[in-house]
C-alpha cells in the first residue's frame, strides 16, 4: 500500500492535540517502502559450492530487534551519510554498550558463519572450563577437515585450557575448538547442542550450529544480527576482551612427543592497523566465503561490526569491517534503526501472560505511531513529517474534526471556572 508524506503542522492542525512535538519524539529510521539496495563493490566472480538452502524466513525472527530491520535491503537512520560500499552480502554496525543498531544491510537474512561461529562456543564455554586446567588432546580432537585451520595440536599432547583459547582466538583452530567443546560439555557434540541453546537465549533465532569450529555442516546458518548479538556477549567478558588483543601466543613444547614449542600470532589485523580496536574474529570458508566481527571504541564508544559472505578482493574482510566501523563512528551518538536484544528477554517476552509488561514490546523509540497508521518521523532536511497511509488518511480526517469539536465544547464547559 502506498503512503502519502504530510507535512507536521497539517496533521496537527487536523488533529489539535495527540500528536508529540519533534522534542518528545526519537530519531526515525528509513521510510516504509521496497528493499533499499544495499552499496556493493565490483568483486571478481570465483567459483564456490552450491549455497545451501537457508530455512523458511520467519518473520517474528526477521522482526528481532525492531520491525525496521526486517529487510533484505539498506536501513540507515535519515541523514546517515551514505555507507560505505562492500562487498559482504549482508553486514550490521551495532553500539556495543546501548545496543542500538547504527544501520544494516539484510540484517536478518541468513548466512553462513565459518569461523566466526567460534565466538558462540567462546560465549557458551569460556567460563564453564577453568582456564588453569590443563587436558590431553585426543585424535577425536584432531579429526578435522584436511588444510583446514589448526593451531598444531599434537595427540596426547597436554595444553592448558587457556592455551587452547589462545589457539581458538588468535590462530582459528577447530582442534583447539573440538578439545574445548568436548572439555566444556563432555563431546564435541554436546557442546553444539549447548552452542545452539546458548545461541537461543542471546535472542539469536537464526543461528544454529552443527560444528563447534564453524567448520560448514548441512544446515549450519546464522545472520549478521545474530553474530552482533553474539560478538556482545563475548565482548562483555574480560577475559575475551585480554584474548582477542593478545598479539600472540607461545604452544608449549611436549617433551613426552619430542616436540618442540612454537608461537602462534594473531591473524585479526584490525589489532595492529586500527586505532582502538578491541579485536574480533576472521572467518573463510569455500562455501562461506569470507566473514569477520570486529569491535573498536573511539570517543567513549564501543561499535561492533558484523559481516557475512564477503569477498578478499579488492578489499579484505577486516578492512571492510575497519570502513563500516569508521562509518559509525561518523554516525550522530543517538542514531538508532532498531537494538540489540538482551539476553533472556525473548524468553522473557514468550513466558509473561498476555498483556504484561513483560509480554508488550515497547514501540522501537527511533519514530512514534500515531493515529490511523501514522508515524511521525525526521526526515533528511531536519523537518518533521507524518507517514499516513493512503487507507488510513479519511479515518485520520475524521478522527481529527472529531478531535477538534470535542476540545471546543471543553474549553466551553470550563469557562469561568478557575482553580485556587
Amino acid at each position: 500500500m502506498r503512503a502519502r508524506v504530510l507535512a507536521a503542522s497539517t496533521v496537527v492542525a487536523l488533529l489539535v492535540t495527540g500528536a508529540p512535538t519533534p522534542a518528545d519524539a526519537a530519531p526515525p529510521v528509513t521510510a516504509a517502502g521496497a528493499a533499499v539496495p544495499c552499496p556493493r563493490m565490483p568483486a571478481p566472480k570465483v567459483t564456490r559450492p552450491p549455497r545451501p538452502t537457508p530455512p523458511p524466513s520467519v518473520p517474528e525472527q526477521r522482526a528481532v530487534g525492531g520491525e525496521a530491520l526486517a529487510t533484505e535491503g539498506l536501513i540507515t537512520a535519515p541523514g546517515s551519510p551514505a555507507p560505505p560500499a562492500v562487498t559482504a552480502t549482508t553486514w550490521l554496525v551495532a553500539d556495543l554498550d546501548t545496543g542500538a543498531v547504527l544501520g544494516a544491510c539484510g540484517p536478518h537474512e541468513y548466512g553462513t558463519p565459518a569461523s566466526t561461529q567460534k565466538l558462540l562456543l567462546a560465549a557458551t564455554l569460556l567460563n564453564r572450563i577453568d582456564p588453569k586446567q590443563v587436558a590431553t588432546a585426543t585424535r577425536a580432537d584432531l579429526d578435522i577437515e584436511r588444510g583446514s585451520s589448526a593451531v598444531g595440536l599434537l595427540v596426547g599432547g597436554r595444553y592448558a585450557v587457556e592455551t587452547l583459547w589462545l589457539g581458538l582466538l588468535l590462530q582459528s583452530g577447530n582442534d583447539a575448538a573440538n578439545m574445548l567443546a568436548r572439555l566444556g560439555a563432555g563431546s564435541a557434540r554436546a557442546g553444539v547442542a549447548q552452542m545452539n541453546a546458548e545461541a537461543h537465549r542471546l535472542g539469536a533465532l537464526q543461528t544454529h550450529a552443527v560444528t563447534p569450529s564453524g567448520l560448514d555442516g548441512p544446515g549450519q546458518f546464522t545472520s549478521a544480527y545474530d553474530l552482533a548479538l553474539i560478538a556482545r556477549a563475548c565482548f562483555a567478558d574480560a577475559r575475551f576482551r585480554r584474548y582477542a588483543l593478545t598479539e600472540r601466543a607461545q604452544i608449549p613444547a611436549q617433551p613426552a612427543l619430542k616436540a618442540g614449542g612454537f608461537q602462534i600470532q594473531n591473524e585479526n589485523q584490525l589489532i595492529y592497523r586500527y586505532p582502538g580496536a578491541l579485536g574480533g574474529k576472521t572467518g573463510f570458508t569455500e562455501l562461506a566465503r569470507h566473514s569477520y566481527v570486529g569491535a573498536a571504541e573511539r570517543g567513549g564508544r564501543r561499535l561492533v561490526v558484523t559481516l557475512l559472505g564477503a569477498e578478499a578482493r579488492p578489499v579484505r574482510g577486516w578492512q571492510q569491517g575497519a570502513q563500516l566501523l569508521d562509518w559509525g563512528f561518523s554516525l550522530p551518538r543517538d542514531a538508532s534503526v532498531g537494538r540489540l536484544v538482551e539476553p533472556g528477554e525473548l524468553d522473557a517476552e514468550r513466558a509473561a501472560p498476555s498483556g504484561s509488561p513483560a509480554a508488550v514490546r515497547p514501540t522501537p523509540p527511533a519514530q512514534w505511531r500515531g493515529p490511523a497508521g501514522t508515524a511521525l518521523r525526521r526526515m533528511a532536511d531536519g523537518d518533521w513529517r507524518v507517514i499516513v497511509p493512503t487507507a488510513g488518511l479519511l479515518a485520520l480526517v475524521v478522527g481529527g474534526l472529531a478531535a477538534v469539536l470535542a476540545a471546543r465544547r471543553g474549553r466551553s464547559r470550563g469557562a469561568g471556572r478557575r482553580r485556587a
